[in-house]
């Protein structure tokens, strides 16, 4: 019901590249499923998807490293992206208009193979960030807002530490204290877990 694929490539922004490695969720049924955030390799995540069919390309966030496997995933399956149209800006440094998503909401409830993701806009990593919560699976997908040791990064451009913060403890920490925090880098933890860090 849900698989991880690691996988590598460059982050870039602001001037800066990084080498960097991304957790691709891969969540449904025996026989559709979503992609969250479609990284840097899409034969190794159509590999990991098989004969099963896309029904989205979901986006936690639109940083590069997060959307550039998107492209192929489209061709080679016709799947739509969905994306929060808050991060437009960034989603427009990849591909221009030459790939279109559909907007994701606030509030917006996503199914795929009898899992219920919950959409939680959590802005600060960027302007349109967004978690998916799986609330029957007991877990929750954060991208890049929240990690094992406490908020993503934001000190580049499109990013807020205050607001990160602030969407941390308004949409996560309310989340059940055992909820699996399922994120775009690194090793999972728990909302328990994170609590301290972020409430001081």
């Amino acid at each position: 019901m849900i698989e991880k694929v690691v996988t590598s490539g460059v982050f870039a922004l602001d001037g800066g590249t990084w080498e960097v490695d991304n957790n691709v969720w891969i969540v449904g049924s025996g026989e559709e499923v979503v992609v969250i955030d479609a990284a840097h390799d899409a034969p190794a995540i159509l590999a990991a998807v098989g004969d099963r069919r896309i029904k989205a390309v979901v986006c936690t966030h639109a940083h590069n490293d997060h959307i550039n496997a998107a492209r192929g995933l489209v061709e080679a399956t016709g799947a739509t992206v969905r994306l929060h149209p808050d991060d437009d800006v960034l989603w427009r440094m990849e591909y221009g208009d030459t790939l279109p998503y559909a907007p994701l909401a606030d509030g917006e409830t996503l199914t795929v193979g009898g899992v219920r993701l919950e959409v939680l806009h959590t802005p600060g990593h960027s302007p349109g960030a967004v978690c998916l919560h799986a609330p029957e699976q007991g877990t929750v997908f954060t991208g890049d807002t929240l990690f094992a040791g406490g908020p993503g990064a934001t000190g580049r451009s499109y990013s807020s530490y205050d607001t990160i913060i602030e969407s941390i403890r308004t949409r996560l920490l309310s989340l059940p204290g055992d909820t699996v925090v399922r994120t775009g880098h690194g090793g999972t933890t728990t909302i328990a877990a994170e609590g301290p860090a972020i409430t001081g």
